[in-house]
């Protein structure tokens, strides 16, 4: 299968790449070179008549699309609008990568995949819009909602909290804003499984179980070898920032689980393996 990936050059771009390029043509798309936000690359997408595009490229600074919700929705609505188009003109099959944050955790379960969501901030709708112009635009699709994404390289949270920690020698943790740590070579492995199976629809692949920022820091620091890092409970009001985050937005796999046998695991054992991979560098696939 030709497979094209916007969003090429990120970590789960990266990770999709050694994953799924074993066993199918990769083409990496990417900034500078491919803008998905303009009219131009439908056309040009289009003509490399892949089989499947998966559309991992978006604007996931959160704050960042509070302060100019503008932006988010050229990048995340506007971009997944046209790569939608461009799918519709090669007769291509689309993974769209959304979020958790296309909820407004006001609940205190998991949200399942035929929740109606409602999103709280302006990334979470952005994304939202997204997901709206592929349903509108395309008749097989994926979309695939995670949250709190991590994967061995580039930057992301569980290195975040390493470096602050041996920066400060201290450390905070918000314990009511809760969803799901996700491994990206678990969730890539997912989706290898997922596209095979041509059963079309919403899903949400995230790890097993669900943890609040406490928690998941918690975590870090234990298998970061920093446990004596003092670790001190806030709570989302004690922590301003441009953007209000749902509290409680864990999602729960109903749909890949219990139809497809897709599971994930427990995002404690992925965390460990991360630390082990980042570590002695081999292969996390």
């Amino acid at each position: 299968m030709k497979i094209a990936i916007t969003g090429g050059r990120g970590q789960l771009g990266r990770t999709l790449e050694r994953v799924l390029g074993a066993q199918h043509h990769i083409i990496i798309l990417d900034l500078p070179e491919c803008d998905v936000t303009r009219a131009r690359e439908i056309e040009r997408i289009a003509a490399l008549k892949p089989d499947l595009i998966i559309h991992a490229a978006a604007l996931t600074d959160v704050d960042g699309c509070a302060r100019d919700p503008r932006a988010a929705y050229r990048a995340n609505a506007l971009g997944t609008h046209n790569v939608a188009l461009a799918c519709k003109r090669a007769n291509a099959t689309m993974v769209y990568i959304s979020t958790n944050e296309v909820f407004d955790g006001a609940q205190n379960s998991p949200y399942r995949e035929f929740d109606p969501p409602r999103a709280l901030n302006p990334y979470g709708a952005s994304k939202l819009a997204g997901e709206r112009a592929v349903q509108l635009l395309l008749d097989r699709f994926y979309i695939v909602r995670i949250a709190w994404l991590f994967a061995p390289g580039g930057n992301n949270f569980p290195k975040k909290m390493v470096e602050l920690a041996q920066q400060n020698g201290k450390l905070v943790g918000v314990t009511d804003e809760v969803a799901n740590p996700t491994y990206a070579p678990d969730l890539a492995h997912a989706l290898a499984r997922l596209i095979e199976t041509r059963h079309y629809g919403i899903f949400h692949l995230t790890n097993a179980g669900v943890a609040s920022r406490y928690n998941f820091i918690a975590q870090i620091l234990k298998y970061a070898g920093l446990a004596h890092i003092p670790l001190a409970p806030i709570t989302l009001a004690d922590y301003p920032r441009a953007s209000t985050p749902p509290a409680y937005s864990a999602l729960a796999n109903i749909v890949g689980a219990e139809i497809l046998d897709i599971k994930l695991r427990a995002w404690q054992d992925a965390l460990e393996e991360y630390f082990s991979e980042i570590r002695n560098p081999k292969s996390a696939i």
